[in-house]
Protein backbone atom coordinates (compact mmCIF):
# COMPACT_ATOMS: atom_id res chain seq x y z
CA UNK A 1 0.00 0.00 0.00
CA UNK A 2 1.50 3.42 -1.11
CA UNK A 3 1.88 6.05 1.47
CA UNK A 4 -0.70 8.67 0.05
CA UNK A 5 -0.28 11.14 3.24
CA UNK A 6 2.92 12.75 3.75
CA UNK A 7 2.39 15.88 6.21
CA UNK A 8 3.56 14.86 9.69
CA UNK A 9 5.50 11.92 8.52
CA UNK A 10 9.11 10.54 9.25
CA UNK A 11 11.97 11.19 6.34
CA UNK A 12 15.83 10.13 6.75
CA UNK A 13 17.68 11.25 3.76
CA UNK A 14 21.27 10.46 3.37
CA UNK A 15 23.97 12.56 1.81
CA UNK A 16 21.22 15.48 2.48
CA UNK A 17 23.66 18.95 2.55
CA UNK A 18 23.69 19.26 -1.62
CA UNK A 19 22.26 18.39 -4.77
CA UNK A 20 19.77 15.98 -4.88
CA UNK A 21 19.58 14.98 -1.29
CA UNK A 22 18.75 19.07 -0.04
CA UNK A 23 16.51 19.39 -3.42
CA UNK A 24 14.50 15.88 -1.57
CA UNK A 25 14.65 17.59 2.20
CA UNK A 26 13.32 20.63 0.65
CA UNK A 27 10.77 18.35 -1.16
CA UNK A 28 9.84 16.47 1.59
CA UNK A 29 9.57 19.88 3.86
CA UNK A 30 7.35 21.21 1.56
CA UNK A 31 4.98 17.75 1.94
CA UNK A 32 4.95 18.70 5.87
CA UNK A 33 7.21 15.94 7.30
CA UNK A 34 9.17 15.60 9.79
CA UNK A 35 13.35 15.03 8.60
CA UNK A 36 16.24 13.89 9.51
CA UNK A 37 19.26 14.67 7.82
CA UNK A 38 22.54 12.84 7.50
CA UNK A 39 25.62 13.41 5.73
CA UNK A 40 29.33 13.75 6.09
CA UNK A 41 29.64 17.71 5.30
CA UNK A 42 28.78 18.85 8.66
CA UNK A 43 28.76 22.60 7.77
CA UNK A 44 26.39 22.58 4.58
CA UNK A 45 24.26 19.81 6.70
CA UNK A 46 24.22 22.11 9.49
CA UNK A 47 23.24 25.24 7.46
CA UNK A 48 20.53 23.63 5.77
CA UNK A 49 19.21 22.33 8.79
CA UNK A 50 18.66 25.95 10.68
CA UNK A 51 17.31 27.32 7.24
CA UNK A 52 14.64 24.68 7.43
CA UNK A 53 13.92 25.29 10.97
CA UNK A 54 13.22 28.92 10.13
CA UNK A 55 10.87 28.07 8.22
CA UNK A 56 9.04 26.22 11.00
CA UNK A 57 10.29 22.80 9.61
CA UNK A 58 11.03 19.59 12.23
CA UNK A 59 13.98 19.27 11.35
CA UNK A 60 17.45 17.65 12.89
CA UNK A 61 20.70 16.88 11.67
CA UNK A 62 23.32 14.14 12.01
CA UNK A 63 26.15 13.79 10.37
CA UNK A 64 26.88 10.30 9.30
CA UNK A 65 29.64 8.36 7.19
CA UNK A 66 27.29 5.87 5.80
CA UNK A 67 30.47 3.61 4.87
CA UNK A 68 30.36 2.83 8.40
CA UNK A 69 27.37 0.54 9.64
CA UNK A 70 27.83 1.82 13.40
CA UNK A 71 27.43 5.17 12.00
CA UNK A 72 23.76 4.15 10.19
CA UNK A 73 22.81 2.10 13.04
CA UNK A 74 22.89 4.80 15.35
CA UNK A 75 21.17 7.40 12.33
CA UNK A 76 18.42 5.16 13.16
CA UNK A 77 18.24 5.00 16.74
CA UNK A 78 18.60 9.01 16.72
CA UNK A 79 15.90 8.85 13.90
CA UNK A 80 13.49 6.91 16.70
CA UNK A 81 14.49 8.40 19.83
CA UNK A 82 13.75 11.62 18.32
CA UNK A 83 10.67 11.25 16.37
CA UNK A 84 9.51 7.62 16.97
CA UNK A 85 9.89 5.87 13.87
CA UNK A 86 11.12 6.18 10.28
CA UNK A 87 8.28 6.35 7.09
CA UNK A 88 10.71 7.20 4.12
CA UNK A 89 14.27 6.10 3.86
CA UNK A 90 16.36 7.74 0.99
CA UNK A 91 19.67 6.04 0.27
CA UNK A 92 20.87 8.97 -1.38
CA UNK A 93 24.69 9.14 -0.37
CA UNK A 94 26.61 8.70 -3.34
CA UNK A 95 30.45 9.29 -4.69
CA UNK A 96 32.03 10.08 -8.11
CA UNK A 97 33.65 12.12 -10.47
CA UNK A 98 36.55 10.50 -12.05
CA UNK A 99 37.06 8.63 -15.02
CA UNK A 100 39.78 6.24 -16.01
CA UNK A 101 40.17 3.09 -18.13
CA UNK A 102 38.67 0.45 -16.16
CA UNK A 103 42.24 -1.25 -15.52
CA UNK A 104 43.54 1.81 -14.36
CA UNK A 105 41.23 3.13 -12.03
CA UNK A 106 43.15 3.47 -8.69
CA UNK A 107 42.16 1.19 -6.08
CA UNK A 108 41.52 3.27 -3.70
CA UNK A 109 38.96 5.10 -5.74
CA UNK A 110 36.80 1.31 -6.50
CA UNK A 111 36.62 1.75 -2.42
CA UNK A 112 35.74 4.69 -1.72
CA UNK A 113 33.34 4.76 -4.65
CA UNK A 114 31.98 1.51 -3.31
CA UNK A 115 31.76 2.25 -0.19
CA UNK A 116 29.96 5.09 -0.32
CA UNK A 117 27.57 3.92 -2.96
CA UNK A 118 26.57 1.00 -2.55
CA UNK A 119 27.58 -0.45 1.14
CA UNK A 120 26.16 3.07 2.04
CA UNK A 121 22.77 1.73 0.97
CA UNK A 122 23.38 -1.60 2.28
CA UNK A 123 23.84 0.13 5.59
CA UNK A 124 20.61 1.68 5.18
CA UNK A 125 18.83 -1.58 4.35
CA UNK A 126 19.91 -2.75 7.43
CA UNK A 127 19.43 -0.24 9.70
CA UNK A 128 15.79 0.68 8.36
CA UNK A 129 13.97 -1.61 6.68
CA UNK A 130 13.30 -3.64 10.56
CA UNK A 131 11.82 -0.80 11.50
CA UNK A 132 9.33 -0.31 8.37
CA UNK A 133 8.61 -3.98 8.18
CA UNK A 134 7.69 -3.82 12.17
CA UNK A 135 5.25 -1.18 11.91
CA UNK A 136 4.33 -2.55 8.27
CA UNK A 137 4.63 1.12 6.44
CA UNK A 138 7.28 2.57 5.06
CA UNK A 139 8.78 3.58 1.89
CA UNK A 140 12.61 3.03 1.06
CA UNK A 141 13.93 5.25 -2.08
CA UNK A 142 17.56 4.07 -3.19
CA UNK A 143 19.55 6.22 -5.61
CA UNK A 144 21.24 4.77 -8.47
CA UNK A 145 21.80 6.72 -11.81
CA UNK A 146 20.85 6.21 -15.67
CA UNK A 147 24.21 5.05 -15.41
CA UNK A 148 23.28 2.17 -13.47
CA UNK A 149 21.19 1.30 -16.67
CA UNK A 150 23.31 1.93 -19.63
CA UNK A 151 27.21 1.57 -20.43
CA UNK A 152 28.97 4.27 -19.01
CA UNK A 153 32.75 4.22 -20.51
CA UNK A 154 35.42 5.18 -18.51
CA UNK A 155 33.23 5.26 -15.50
CA UNK A 156 33.57 1.74 -14.40
CA UNK A 157 33.66 1.75 -10.57
CA UNK A 158 30.74 4.56 -9.96
CA UNK A 159 28.66 2.08 -13.54
CA UNK A 160 29.89 -0.92 -11.11
CA UNK A 161 28.03 1.37 -8.36
CA UNK A 162 24.73 2.01 -10.00
CA UNK A 163 24.49 -1.00 -11.34
CA UNK A 164 24.55 -2.78 -8.01
CA UNK A 165 21.60 0.21 -6.64
CA UNK A 166 19.55 -1.05 -9.21
CA UNK A 167 20.32 -4.83 -8.50
CA UNK A 168 19.97 -4.76 -5.05
CA UNK A 169 16.44 -2.68 -5.30
CA UNK A 170 15.17 -5.14 -7.65
CA UNK A 171 15.69 -8.11 -5.53
CA UNK A 172 14.44 -6.27 -2.15
CA UNK A 173 11.61 -4.82 -4.90
CA UNK A 174 10.73 -9.03 -5.55
CA UNK A 175 11.39 -9.59 -1.66
CA UNK A 176 8.80 -7.55 -0.44
CA UNK A 177 6.03 -8.31 -3.19
CA UNK A 178 6.22 -11.82 -2.05
CA UNK A 179 5.44 -10.33 1.66
CA UNK A 180 2.55 -9.58 3.26
CA UNK A 181 3.86 -6.36 3.81
CA UNK A 182 2.92 -2.45 2.97
CA UNK A 183 6.36 -1.61 2.79
CA UNK A 184 8.00 -0.82 -0.43
CA UNK A 185 11.04 0.26 -2.73
CA UNK A 186 11.95 2.60 -5.35
CA UNK A 187 14.73 3.17 -7.04
CA UNK A 188 16.20 6.64 -8.39
CA UNK A 189 17.62 6.80 -11.85
CA UNK A 190 18.66 10.20 -12.54
CA UNK A 191 20.40 11.47 -15.78
CA UNK A 192 22.49 14.69 -15.80
CA UNK A 193 21.73 17.60 -12.56
CA UNK A 194 23.28 20.40 -11.54
CA UNK A 195 25.04 19.08 -8.45
CA UNK A 196 28.39 19.01 -7.29
CA UNK A 197 28.95 15.52 -8.13
CA UNK A 198 32.21 16.08 -10.36
CA UNK A 199 33.94 18.01 -6.70
CA UNK A 200 33.03 14.70 -4.79
CA UNK A 201 36.69 14.94 -3.59
CA UNK A 202 35.83 17.56 -1.06
CA UNK A 203 34.58 14.58 1.14
CA UNK A 204 37.85 12.36 -0.05
CA UNK A 205 38.58 10.09 3.39
CA UNK A 206 42.35 11.03 4.85
CA UNK A 207 42.39 7.16 5.62
CA UNK A 208 42.52 6.36 1.77
CA UNK A 209 45.49 8.67 1.53
CA UNK A 210 45.49 11.28 -1.17
CA UNK A 211 42.90 12.14 -3.73
CA UNK A 212 42.57 10.07 -7.13
CA UNK A 213 44.79 11.85 -9.75
CA UNK A 214 43.33 13.24 -13.08
CA UNK A 215 43.65 10.39 -15.55
CA UNK A 216 46.31 10.26 -18.17
CA UNK A 217 44.67 8.52 -20.75
CA UNK A 218 43.21 11.25 -23.56
CA UNK A 219 40.15 9.02 -23.98
CA UNK A 220 39.39 9.09 -20.59
CA UNK A 221 40.27 12.64 -19.87
CA UNK A 222 37.96 13.52 -23.01
CA UNK A 223 34.97 11.49 -21.74
CA UNK A 224 35.52 13.39 -18.17
CA UNK A 225 35.19 17.06 -19.50
CA UNK A 226 31.79 15.66 -21.12
CA UNK A 227 30.59 14.40 -18.01
CA UNK A 228 31.45 17.54 -16.23
CA UNK A 229 29.65 19.65 -19.02
CA UNK A 230 26.70 17.68 -18.62
CA UNK A 231 26.56 17.95 -15.12
CA UNK A 232 27.10 21.81 -15.25
CA UNK A 233 24.77 22.26 -18.24
CA UNK A 234 22.27 19.79 -16.45
CA UNK A 235 18.85 20.79 -14.97
CA UNK A 236 18.09 21.40 -11.59
CA UNK A 237 17.56 18.35 -8.64
CA UNK A 238 14.01 19.50 -7.84
CA UNK A 239 12.23 17.91 -10.55
CA UNK A 240 13.84 14.22 -9.35
CA UNK A 241 12.45 15.10 -6.02
CA UNK A 242 9.36 15.55 -7.33
CA UNK A 243 9.38 12.65 -9.20
CA UNK A 244 9.92 10.69 -5.46
CA UNK A 245 7.19 12.50 -3.92
CA UNK A 246 4.75 11.03 -6.81
CA UNK A 247 6.43 7.34 -6.81
CA UNK A 248 6.09 7.13 -3.15
CA UNK A 249 2.67 8.21 -3.57
CA UNK A 250 1.67 5.89 -6.96
CA UNK A 251 4.23 2.66 -5.67
CA UNK A 252 6.36 3.20 -8.29
CA UNK A 253 10.14 1.17 -8.58
CA UNK A 254 11.65 3.07 -10.88
CA UNK A 255 12.02 6.60 -11.16
CA UNK A 256 13.52 7.88 -14.44
CA UNK A 257 13.28 11.52 -16.58
CA UNK A 258 11.19 11.34 -19.37
CA UNK A 259 13.85 11.66 -21.82
CA UNK A 260 15.93 8.50 -20.18
CA UNK A 261 12.56 6.33 -19.93
CA UNK A 262 12.37 5.53 -23.42
CA UNK A 263 15.75 3.75 -23.97
CA UNK A 264 16.27 1.96 -21.02
CA UNK A 265 12.48 0.83 -19.74
CA UNK A 266 12.32 -1.87 -21.93
CA UNK A 267 15.07 -4.17 -21.32
CA UNK A 268 14.49 -3.36 -17.42
CA UNK A 269 11.29 -4.54 -17.09
CA UNK A 270 11.89 -7.62 -18.74
CA UNK A 271 14.81 -8.56 -16.90
CA UNK A 272 12.99 -7.56 -13.32
CA UNK A 273 9.72 -9.15 -14.63
CA UNK A 274 7.90 -6.07 -12.89
CA UNK A 275 5.67 -3.46 -14.29
CA UNK A 276 6.67 -0.18 -14.38
CA UNK A 277 4.17 2.79 -13.19
CA UNK A 278 4.70 6.08 -14.48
Amino acid sequence: MAIEELQHRVAVVTGAASGLGSALAQRFAAEGMRLVLADVETAPLESLVDRLTAEGVEAIGVPTDVTDPDAVDALARVTVDRFGTAHVVCNNAGVGGHHYPTWEAPLAYWQWVLSVSVWGVVHGVRSFLPILLAQNEGHVVNTASVGGLVPVPYSAPYAAAKHAVVGLSGSLHGELAAMDTAVRVSVLCPGAMATGFTTSDRNWPSLLGDPPPEAVDPSARAAHAVIVDLVNAGGAASPFADRVVDAIRNDQFMILSDDDAPTVRTAFESAIGAPFRS
